[in-house]
């Protein structure tokens, strides 16, 4: 009953798909400007994440009732089900000479090669070549350095999606889980990203100043700004301890960062004015870059990834500049209003360091004018402010009496 309801509902996300991808094909101009409406656009990515994880859930094994016949049991060997009892029926001939003396003892099977030979070989332009399924490749053969070749969106369904993460994880577990450092190897220029196939130089080379390009592509953020946290996009990977650490020896993918990071910047409008100290300003073209940031919220949710990466990756002293000019341009300046609960609650926050996170919060304390409580800072320490404040005033006051009263004598 239970895997008659998971088949079940995996069909139906399968035919959502299906009907939602002709919709939206039939009707591409319409959605491209549909997607301009603030937050659209960012409850269509949950949405998809959230199909995908249904998705996932749907194809687990489950386990069932003790009585309950099982997937493996269905499948079992013939030693088992018996010649003639398995799903399968096929004719199994054997001689004299190879039956086992001892029951007891396995026997050796032999493989014929009835799949081998070039009819059976695999191009990579196949609508449904998976990279990491050798299933077709030949063992007496290298295998193949893989150039990766995308499928079309047409042909990248669930199901196949869902397929190639599997082969992924039996690749592993066939080769004895090698470690493995994608994000490394992206950084270096060896490997693109993923679904995307860009290389981290046609980023930075081809990719800036692409401003429509860098709003509406989703998948890419993932692999400019890893982190140890899996994001929206499947065909990242998380990063490692061990690539971490490789990262912050190599001198090529630290470099790329920065240039990763420049790239942002320049999306959202500010420029990196020190490279030493991470200082940022305002770019010639903050005014439009500005009102697209505000636009589109979604954005918040990048620039906290940026602000994590920046952290793990060498580049923490870039976090408080970052920071401090989003407290500045949202509580000083009145700009940015629908980033400045973000900036309040995720950008100060990843700060690491302690003491400059404590001093962000004293500026946005100092600055915050809103008619709501200042939740992000406890109020035994916001009442610690207040009394200094209320001191520095009432001394300024008395030193303005004195000069008043030393002016009249």
């Amino acid at each position: 009953m239970y895997r008659r309801a998971r088949r079940k509902a995996s069909y139906f996300f399968d035919l959502v798909s299906f009907f939602l991808r002709v919709f939206f094909q039939a009707l591409s101009p319409l959605w491209s400007w549909i997607l301009r409406i603030p937050g659209v656009e960012f409850l269509c990515i949950r949405a998809r994440l959230l199909c995908v994880r249904v998705q996932n859930f749907a194809s687990l094994t489950w386990r069932g009732r003790r009585n309950e016949p099982s997937e493996n049991n269905r499948y079992s060997s013939d030693e088992e089900e018996g010649v003639s009892g398995g799903l399968y029926n096929g004719p199994t001939v054997r001689s004299p000479s190879e039956v086992p003396e001892k029951p007891d003892e396995p026997t050796e099977v032999k493989v014929e090669k009835e799949f081998s030979g070039n009819k059976y070989r695999v191009d990579e332009t196949d609508d449904f070549y998976c990279d990491y399924d050798s299933t077709w490749e030949d063992e007496n053969e290298d295998p193949p350095r893989r150039s990766r070749t995308f499928q079309t969106r047409r042909n990248r369904t669930y199901k196949f999606i869902r397929f190639e993460n599997a082969a992924k994880d039996m690749q592993n577990y066939r080769h004895d889980y090698p470690d493995e450092k994608p994000n490394l190897s992206f950084y270096h220029g060896d490997t693109p990203s993923l679904p995307d196939g860009v290389y981290i130089h046609q980023f930075h080379n081809e990719w800036k100043g692409k401003y429509a390009k860098l709003e509406h592509t989703h998948s890419y953020i993932q692999w400019l700004f890893p982190l140890q946290e899996p994001g929206v996009n499947y065909e990242a990977t998380t990063l490692t301890k061990q690539e971490i650490q490789d990262f912050l020896d190599s001198t090529t993918a630290r470099k790329n960062l920065l240039k990763s990071y420049e790239l942002m910047l320049d999306f959202y409008g500010i420029k990196l004015e020190n490279e030493e100290t991470g200082k940022v300003a305002r770019a010639d073209h903050w005014s439009d870059r500005f009102q697209n940031l505000n636009n589109h919220t979604h954005n918040n949710l990048r620039i906290t990834r940026i602000l994590k990466c920046l952290g793990t990756l060498g580049y923490r002293h870039y976090q408080v500049p970052l920071v401090r000019f989003f407290l500045e341009e949202t509580l000083v300046n009145g700009e940015l209003p629908r980033v400045k609960d973000s900036a309040l609650s995720y950008f100060l926050f990843a700060v690491l360091d302690k003491q400059e996170r404590r001093k962000l919060l004293k500026f946005a304390y100092d600055h915050y004018n809103d008619s709501e409580p200042f939740v992000w800072c406890p109020k035994k320490i916001q009442d610690a402010w207040s009394k200094a404040w209320q001191e520095q005033d009432q001394f300024s006051l008395e030193g303005n009496d004195w000069d008043n009263m030393s002016m009249h004598n």
